[in-house]
Formats: structure tokens, sequence, C-alpha cells
């Protein structure tokens, strides 16, 4: 057998300031044919997983080039289309194959291309044809289109809001893929369109038993292949934003479709509940100072580089200050030319310092102060999961009260306490740590923390689909109307 795979992939908030261009990928992944490292990144693993499958099979792998780059904003045209001919070109040149496994996101929106990933698959299957079996992973904060589903054979999305089964998923794909093969299975896609928009995180009821009822499924249902929850992702604004159930099945389409509608409407049934409860700035501050022991993890969910925004917002920072709050970190801000500033003078050096809030309205005012540089890394990363994040040069500074603050040039959020050791702090000694992301630092950060608050800061995101000024959305989706299944066949 002769497999191709690649990969190819960024998640756009189409509200972000922050375009891309193909510098965005070089600084987090760009690995030509055959240079991918042994650790995967979250969407590339099916290139790693690929080498283990192919080797043990003795198939060939033939790798095309793997791209990814850090969610922002809207991407450039021109990168776009130059990183998505080079893959083409590959699969060309590595014709005749029998099947083409992608990584990508499902959330990439380009310079005339709403649907990137459906273009994508679209001239992958026009490429390749009828008879080749054609497969992706994708990441659940997506937009499954029918244009990309009529592409392929097989889909699947990671299951875990933190994404800690990327892997995981990489591998089923690949089962999937060998026993289509194989011949044993005759794969066969069925999606419900849950006609709602919401964020799911698989830490907390109602999403955990929605997941393990799934894993339940594709263990004990002999027709079920795969199952997977397509959250949407609410900063997308394209015409088929929203959540839907995929569930593959051999050669049982019924069944399948009526699955999907089963798990759709449960979905529907617990709208509005799976999101943690936030606190605003004030409460959440004085709530972190008033605990008893540290360190309390306060995640600023909506200035969430991970979601496409700049990550320089200092509402957090500033209320911090404000209240007096001791042995606080905060990683990271966004902030370039502070980083610059900061290098120029050295590890060691006292300096006047502007940094912050520079992106856009919402993210708060720039703090100024005179601040000990007290620690410079050159390529800064943490670890998430199996693989490592880069957030680039980096600079920890400490504020006259304190307060140590790490300063980014690679937007990255906060998967795990290794961002603080990375710049010499140890996450454990200190009573506060405030980090940006929504969830996908749960994982790593819950075994550390006495306490895990969640605060809406300012408005660098869109996180209210029920007022967000969507023009290319659907609007007769929950929560922009009450109930779009009332009196329709898909009511339960």
């Amino acid at each position: 057998m002769r497999i191709f795979t690649a990969a190819l992939a960024t998640e756009t908030n189409t509200f972000s300031p922050i375009c891309v261009d193909r510098r965005a990928f070089e600084a987090s992944l760009y690995a030509p044919p055959g240079r991918h490292p042994e650790t995967p990144t979250l969407c590339t693993a099916v290139v790693t997983v690929g080498r283990e499958e192919a080797g043990r099979r003795g198939w060939t792998l033939i790798e095309g080039t793997a791209a990814w780059a850090d969610p922002a904003g809207l991407l450039n045209r021109q990168a776009y289309e130059s990183l998505r001919d080079e893959i083409l070109d590959q699969l060309r040149a590595a014709l005749p194959v029998d099947a083409v496994l992608l990584g990508l996101h499902g959330a990439m929106v380009a310079d005339g291309y709403e649907d990137a990933e459906g273009d994508l698959l679209s001239r992958v299957r026009e490429i390749v044809g009828p008879g080749v079996l054609v497969g992706a992973t994708l990441d659940p904060h997506s937009h499954l289109t029918r244009r990309r589903v009529g592409a392929c054979d097989l889909l699947v999305a990671f299951k875990e809001f933190p994404h800690t089964d990327f892997v995981d998923a990489a591998r089923d794909l690949w089962r999937l893929a060998v026993d289509a093969l194989d011949r044993r299975t005759r794969p066969v896609m069925s999606v419900f369109d849950c006609r709602m928009i919401d964020v799911y995180p698989t830490s907390r009821q109602p999403m955990r038993g929605i997941v393990d009822e799934i894993r339940r499924l594709e263990r004990d249902d002999a027709s079920v292949l795969s199952v997977s929850i397509i959250h949407g992702f609410t900063a997308g604004d394209v015409p088929e934003m929203g959540t839907r159930v995929l569930v593959v099945t051999d050669d049982a389409p019924a069944h399948g479709e009526a699955l999907a509608r089963r798990i759709g409407l449960e979905l529907f049934r617990h709208r509005g509940t799976f999101m943690v409860p936030q606190m605003g700035p004030e409460e959440v501050v004085r709530r972190a100072i008033e605990a008893g022991r540290g360190p309390v993890v306060i995640a600023d969910v909506w200035d969430n580089p991970g979601g496409g925004t700049a990550g320089d917002a200092t509402v957090i920072l500033a209320e911090l200050l404000r209240q007096g709050a001791k042995g606080a970190a905060l990683g990271t801000i966004w902030d370039p030319v502070a980083v610059s500033i900061c290098m120029a003078a050295g590890e060691g050096a006292t300096i006047p310092l502007r940094f912050g809030a520079k992106s856009a309205p919402g993210t708060g005012e720039p703090i100024d102060a005179r601040v000990e540089v007290v620690r410079l890394v050159r390529d800064a990363q943490m670890r998430f999961g199996e693989s490592f994040a880069p957030f680039g040069d980096a600079a920890r500074i400490r504020l006259p009260d304190g307060t140590d603050v790490i300063l980014n040039t690679v937007r990255a959020q906060g998967f795990d306490p290794s961002l603080f050791s990375a710049l010499g702090i140890d996450p454990r000694a200190k009573r506060i740590l405030a980090i940006k992301s929504t969830n996908h630092f749960h994982a790593a950060f819950a075994p550390i923390a006495a306490e895990i608050l969640y605060c809406s800061a300012g408005t660098p995101y869109p996180n209210d689909p029920a007022r967000t000024p969507y023009t290319r959305a659907p609007r007769d989706i929950w929560p922009m109307v009450a109930d779009p299944h009332a009196g329709s066949e898909t009511a339960a």
C-alpha cells in the first residue's frame, strides 16, 4: 500500500486583527517532506502516527509538507494558495496512491476561501479520483461543511477539550483507514446538524458524560466505527458554523443517522449549561486573594491566543495591581516590541517599560512601570501533552510590587505550568497564576491548582453569539433563536 500524508492547519478567528502569512507557519511549524519532528503538533499527529503504522505493516508512506500556524485572523491568500499547491504538487508526484490521510484543523479561513479545508479536500479528490480513500483528522472547534464531507471517506475529530487526545484521534483515523483498505469495513459517514453554537469543555459535566457515552458506543456497537462531536467555532463567521455530530458506521447509514440525531438532540437539550461559570475581573481577583492557599489559577478565557486573539490584554493584570495581590505571576502578554527592549537591556537591568494592550479595543490599557528584567529566554517553549508549544523569545519582568509577568513574541495560550518554569518561575510557589486559555490548560494545571477560577475580562473575543455581529453565519440557530428544532421533524 502507498499512503500519502500531509498537514495544513490553523484556526481562524474572523474577528481577530492579527493576520496570518507564511511566516506564522514558519514560526510555529513548517516541515517539508520527511522533516517533521518525531513529536507531533496539535494537527500533525497523522504524520508521526503514520510513520509507526506504515512501518509496522511494511507500507510505503509518502510524506508531504506539514504546516501549522497558531490561531489568529484571516489567512493571507498567497500563503494559503502556496501551501495548498505545495501539498497538491507533492500528491501528484506521489501517484499512484491507495489513500490520502491529512491533518487539518477545520476552522481555517483564507482571503477568498471561506471553506479552506473544503477547497483543499475537493482538490485532493479531483487528483486521486473516486476509488482512493481520503481521510483527515479535525479539531472539534471547526466547521463541518457539506463540501468537505462530500470529498472524504473518513473524518475523525478529537473528542476531548482540552485536546489531550489529538494523538489518539490520529491513531483512530489510521485504524479506520487500515480496516477499510484491507476491506474489513466499508465506512459511511452520517451527520446531524444540532443547529446550535456553544462551548463544550469535557473536563466537567454534562459534556464529560456525553463523551464517555460515545466512547462506550464505539466500543460496544459493532456497526459504529467512530463518533465525533464537532463543537463549532464561535469566532468563525462562516455560513456553516455550528455544532454537528458525525457518526461513521460500517455500511449502516440509517443507524448512523439515527445515532447522530440522538446524540445531537441530547447536546441540544443541555444547551447553555456546558461552559464553566465566569466571574468579572474584580471578583475573580478578590476570590484569589482571599483563598487560603495557592496556587489559585485564574483563566482569562476570552483573551485566549488559542482562539485567535492577540493575547496582549492587561485587564486582569491591572486588577491584580489595583487590589494589591501578592505572589502573583501572569503568563503571557504578547508584546514583541517590549521583549526586544528587554533583550537589549539584558538580564538584571531595571528599565521603564510600557507593555500590553496594543492590538484592539477591549484589551485594557498599556501598563507603564519601572520593571526588573529577571530572565530572558530565546525560542521558549512549554509542554502540551506529548508535544511542545513554542512561545518565542520571552522576557520575565518583575513589577515594583513583586508581580512576575512573562512577555512573549509568538502568541500561544497557557497549556502547561512549564510556561512559567521555562522562565525560572516555580509555579507551585506562587499564590496566584494568571493564564490565558479557555480550557486547554485544565489537564496540566489542575493537579497543582488549589482552585481554578474562570474570568471573563474585556472583549477581545466575540464571546456572546447572540450579540456577535455575524454577517455570514446562520442566524436561525441557538442562541440566536430559542429553539430552531421546534415543530420540525428533528424535534425530540
